[in-house]
Parts: structure tokens; sequence; C-alpha cells
């Protein structure tokens, strides 16, 4: 018969991980529950008030984000953008396959795997909306729309006129927050998301054969 202290089991370490999977499970705890954290809160309440207060419920501002929005579902726009370049170019097929299969890749991504991992509610909007439009019934962490438009923008630009594909991109991106399908974080989130995306499918959409098109 043995005696003595029993055998210490494995702890937590410093830091407040544990070891093996568990730490491992602390970690995807903490990523899913960022957008839960007090300062994301307060950020999206800054965002909300913005908009409220200086957007909202202005009929041609209404209007310009309710159109953009709506374009902005499943990529339509920017697939309408490549399909112009693409027969601009002479490379109509080339171009619009190519920014097809990324966009799609894209929306897998985001829309499917990102968002499985946190799950968040959407705003809920206690005032009818002024013009219809589809709410989706995925997670509202991150914004598709918006990851989608800086993709596409990260994509499509051009060296000259740039700017008009990023604004093009905000003004989807931001149109989330002010018909409050998004909170303010989504928005934030899935804009650097598509961005980064964009830049890593950049090569592989143009390629080199693809020469620059107008716009």
């Amino acid at each position: 018969m043995q005696t003595g202290r029993p055998a210490a089991r494995p702890g937590p370490v410093p830091g407040g991980a544990t070891p093996g999977p568990g730490g491992l499970r602390g970690l995807a705890m903490a990523v899913s529950t960022f957008p839960t954290r007090p300062a994301v809160g307060r950020f999206d309440a800054a965002v909300e008030r913005l908009v409220q207060d200086h957007m909202r419920g202005r009929r041609s501002v209404d209007l310009v984000m309710y159109t953009a929005s709506a374009v902005g579902d499943h990529g339509m726009c920017w697939l309408a953008v490549a399909a112009w370049k693409g027969w601009r170019s002479g490379h109509l097929g080339q171009l619009t396959g190519r920014t097809a299969l990324a966009l799609g890749a894209e929306s897998a991504l985001v829309n499917g795997l990102v968002k499985l991992a946190f799950r968040r509610k959407r705003p809920v909007s206690q005032e009818p909306r002024p013009l219809p439009l589809r709410t989706p019934r995925s997670s509202s962490f991150p914004s598709g729309h918006a990851s989608s438009a800086f993709f596409a923008a990260a994509v499509l630009r051009e060296r000259r006129t740039w700017p008009l594909y990023y604004l093009a991109a905000l003004t989807v991106a931001t149109s989330r927050a002010h018909v409050k399908i998004h909170h303010g974080s989504d928005v934030v989130a899935g804009a650097l998301l598509g961005a980064l995306l964009g830049e890593v499918a950049r090569p592989l959409v143009r390629g080199t054969s693809t020469p620059p098109a107008p716009l």
C-alpha cells in the first residue's frame, strides 16, 4: 500500500491558458467571444449613435444606402464590374470567370467557416424600414457584404482609378450599419478580412495575361 500525497494534476499555466487541447479551447473561446467584449460594445454603440443622428432617416441617404446594400447581395454588383472590365479589355470570359470563382471562395470562407465561429446575433430594428431589404439569417460577425466589397475592390482595382473602387466598397460596407443589419464592428472586421483576402487573391485572378482594363 502506497502512501503520500496524491500525484498533482495538470492545472492552468500562467496567463490563464491550459496546456494541450485545453489551451486551444481557451484560444477558440477567446476568439469566438471577441464581439461580446465591452470595448467592442462601446464602439458599436458609438457607430449606431453616429448613424442615427447624422444619416438614418434622411431620404437621399437612405436611398443610396439601401440601394448599395441591395446591389451588394451575393457580390452581384462586383460581378457586373468584372464583366464590364473584361468586355472593355477583350477578356470577358476570363476575368468574369476568375472573379466569380474568387468571390465564391471568399463567400464560402467568410459566410461559412468564419461566421460559424462567432454566431453573433444581428441588431434588432424597432422601426419599419423605408425600403424593402433582405435580412440574412447567418451570424452578424463579420459582415459578408463588407468583406466581399473590399475583396472585390482589391482584386479589380486599377492604378489610376483605385479610389473609386474603395469608395464603392466603403459605401456598400457602411450601408450595412445604416440599414441596421450589422453592428459597426461587424463591418470593420469584414472590411479588413476582405481587403486581406483580396490582396492574396489578386495575382490569381488578374494573372499576367490579362492586361489592365479601363476603370
